[in-house]
């Protein structure tokens, strides 16, 4: 007899991939990390928002097209996620003086995460050769991980988050 779902056969179900690699288990602690931030922090771990959600996003390169509106949309609802006991945290592989003044530029008010050699976007499976990509990943107070978003669409990805976070969070 020939099976047609590996399911049923006694297969388990591979990890999810994406383009960038394979991605963390949903309703599993979140890969913790530390990176340097340009907040004059030094440096910021996950573990350092415990007790806290956490939107932790990757993007590809301040000043662009995309980022910049993502980046953007995110500051214009920083204090919805103030309400919502939410951290933001947008990782990309440029370096802190370019974060700086990105985050000048455009008025940006959350912590911004120099990526500079991939390794956590490459933990999270967001990364592509020298860029991370758009992904973003909601981390629950305990650190779980409780939703991945990787078709972003940079002019309403922040209305989205907002909106799991208060299913989420109901």
């Amino acid at each position: 007899m020939f099976c047609l779902s590996l399911l049923g056969c006694g297969f388990t179900a591979p990890s999810a991939y994406a383009l960038g690699g394979k991605q963390p288990p949903i309703g599993q602690p979140a890969p913790d990390f530390t990176l340097p931030t340009n907040t004059g922090d030094g440096e910021i771990s996950l573990s350092d928002y415990r007790g806290q959600w956490v939107v932790l996003y990757f993007y590809p390169k301040d000043f662009t097209a995309g980022c910049t509106l993502e980046a953007k949309r995110f500051q214009q609802d920083l204090s919805q996620y103030s309400d919502r006991n939410t951290q933001i945290l947008g990782v990309s592989a440029d370096d802190l003086e370019s974060h700086q003044e990105f985050c000048d530029s455009e008025g940006l008010k959350f912590p911004l995460l120099a990526d500079q050699g991939g390794n956590v976007s490459k933990t999270y499976g967001s990364w592509l050769g020298f860029v991370s990509l758009r992904h973003t990943y909601l981390i629950d107070p305990d650190g779980i991980l409780r939703e991945t978003y990787l078709g972003v669409r940079p002019a309403v990805h922040s209305a989205e988050v907002l909106a799991r976070l208060d299913e989420l969070q109901a």
